[in-house]
């Protein structure tokens, strides 16, 4: 497994609508898969679309760590996994606002309204089908990815730019009083 080089904000691979992956148990599709999970791992993140290492297939990678996820019992915990060809449906008009970062935008970090309930659908590597209803981090993280393979980075999302800046300044400011500099 190689470690990607993954593209920036800024690179148009980020900006362009992904073509769907004809054959998802295709050897090159497979080592795509376990290069981006690498990459993914080493970054380290949360999730990885494949236009995020210059390639404009609709593919990502994710994982849902247990630590991260709320109470909610569909903010479902996963290892790692990958999803191709995916469809996301928003199982809600509500919107909440989630903290969000992203790979190809190092460093930054803001909140971005994203629906807190979805369910979706895509296959796995062997084409099988999955599908899930979840909610909360897990959600989040699926609209997230969904939107690279639209060309939709989460900046072109924010609705406050008072809740956008650097992860260390954002830190800073809402660590607990006493545990301030």
């Amino acid at each position: 497994m190689a470690i990607l080089k993954i593209a920036r904000m800024g690179h148009p691979v980020l900006l362009e609508r992904c073509a769907p992956v004809a054959d998802p148990g295709a050897p090159e599709i497979r080592r795509l898969a376990a290069d981006m999970i690498a990459t993914m791992e080493d970054a380290p993140g949360v999730g990885l679309a494949a236009p995020q290492v210059h390639v404009p297939l609709r593919l990502f990678v994710f994982r849902v760590p247990d630590g991260r996820r709320g109470g909610d019992p569909e903010d479902l915990p996963l290892g790692n996994a990958v999803l191709v060809n995916p469809e996301v449906e928003l199982l809600t008009d509500e919107r909440v606002l989630r903290w969000e970062g992203c790979l190809s935008i190092p460093g930054l970090r803001a909140a971005v309204p994203r629906a807190p309930r979805i369910r979706y659908r895509g296959v796995d590597l062997d084409g099988q089908p999955v599908e899930r209803v979840v909610s909360g981090f897990h959600a989040g993280v699926v609209q997230h990815e969904y939107d690279h393979l639209d060309g939709i980075l989460y900046t072109m999302r924010l609705t406050d730019f008072r809740l956008f800046g650097f992860s260390e300044e954002i830190a800073r400011a809402t660590a607990p009083a006493g545990d301030r500099p």
